[in-house]
């Protein structure tokens, strides 16, 4: 079969396309013929050999989240069965071998049903960003009804499933985006106000949107650069959470004392699996009820991979960056 095999760590230029072993399903595991694959920004840092989170054993395949149809079922599995559509986030999952590539072999537990009404692409779009959403929204910053929630960067792959469910939630949501075709992807998904990334200078004006009370919760994806500007902007009592950082930055806490604010954070690989597990009924429901539907930005395949991991490192389009698999 076809995968992208990497035997050194490095940058793009080590993603090689090239034919490995079939892959086996073993006892408690699944083999998924796959369609669609996510791509994640911990994808290209697991490729560098220095993530904390993740130093693969060489050779290995990369991806954790992708969508297609069981192929076939080990012994002892119960919750799926052969010609099902699903989708993996095999995040939680060490035996997976990887989704960038024709088939990968997971754990049965790695598997969800994919609705019909969802795409493979957007099913490949689900893992990682759905269950960072969900868990920043629910879990880190305990949304309410009826609350506002700024998203700092909300239009890729994790941000417009933030804008999403915040909404089916009740809650008002104000987005930010830097180009045109961002904005028309966070409208799409749902957001009340989309507006440009907030500076110092125009602090006021998000102010004004919130009846110069600030918004309740923070979503923010470029700590390093906004986290000074979020402690401006958050309520009273508010939650900040950061979901992605980029480098070092000196704030004045007592500006978290003026507000009596949260600042929380959130990586993914540390959720406990209960609440894991939580995570994945959430997002499912979503899901199955419609609230939740990935908004998809570029796609390329999977001969393509090397330059999909440029144009992410770069911060180069809006949506989720998915590659599709003949």
């Amino acid at each position: 079969m076809k995968a992208i095999q990497v035997t050194q760590f490095g940058g793009p230029e080590n993603l090689v396309y090239t034919d490995v072993e079939d892959v086996v399903a073993g006892k408690g595991e699944v083999c998924v013929r796959l369609y669609a694959a996510g791509v994640n920004p911990s994808d290209i840092y697991t490729l560098t050999g220095t993530y904390a989170f993740s130093i693969p054993q060489l050779p290995y395949t990369p991806g954790l989240d992708g969508a297609g149809i069981i192929e076939s079922i080990g012994e002892e599995v119960t919750n799926v069965s052969v010609g099902d559509r699903v989708f993996i986030a095999s995040l939680m999952q060490s035996k997976s071998t990887g989704t960038f590539a024709q088939k990968i072999v997971c754990d049965a537990t790695s598997v969800h049903p994919l609705p019909e009404h969802v795409t493979f692409e957007q099913g490949a779009a689900l893992g990682v960003p759905a269950l960072t959403a969900y868990r920043a929204l629910f879990q880190r910053a305990c949304l309410k009804p009826g609350q506002t929630v700024f998203i700092h960067g909300a239009s890729g792959g994790v941000g417009l499933q933030v804008v999403q469910m915040a909404k089916s939630y009740g809650a008002k949501v104000i987005g930010t985006a830097s180009k045109p075709e961002g904005k028309k992807m966070v409208k799409q998904a749902g957001a009340d106000v989309v507006i440009d990334h907030v500076t110092e200078a125009t602090i006021e004006d998000v102010l004004a949107l919130t009846e110069g009370n600030g918004p309740d919760v923070i979503i923010e994806f470029l700590a390093n650069i906004n986290l000074e500007t979020d402690l401006k902007l958050i309520a009273p009592f508010g939650k900040i959470v950061i979901v992605g950082n980029r480098g070092s930055i000196e704030i004045n806490p007592r500006l978290a004392m003026q507000k009596e604010c949260d600042i929380l954070a959130t990586a993914l690989w540390n959720t406990p699996k209960d609440e894991y597990k939580q995570c994945i009924h959430g997002v499912m429901g979503m899901l199955q009820s419609g609230a939740l539907s990935p908004i998809i930005g570029t796609t390329l395949t999977l001969l393509q991979a090397s330059q999909g991991f440029e144009q992410l490192a770069q911060g180069i389009g809006n949506g989720k960056l998915v590659l599709i698999i003949d």
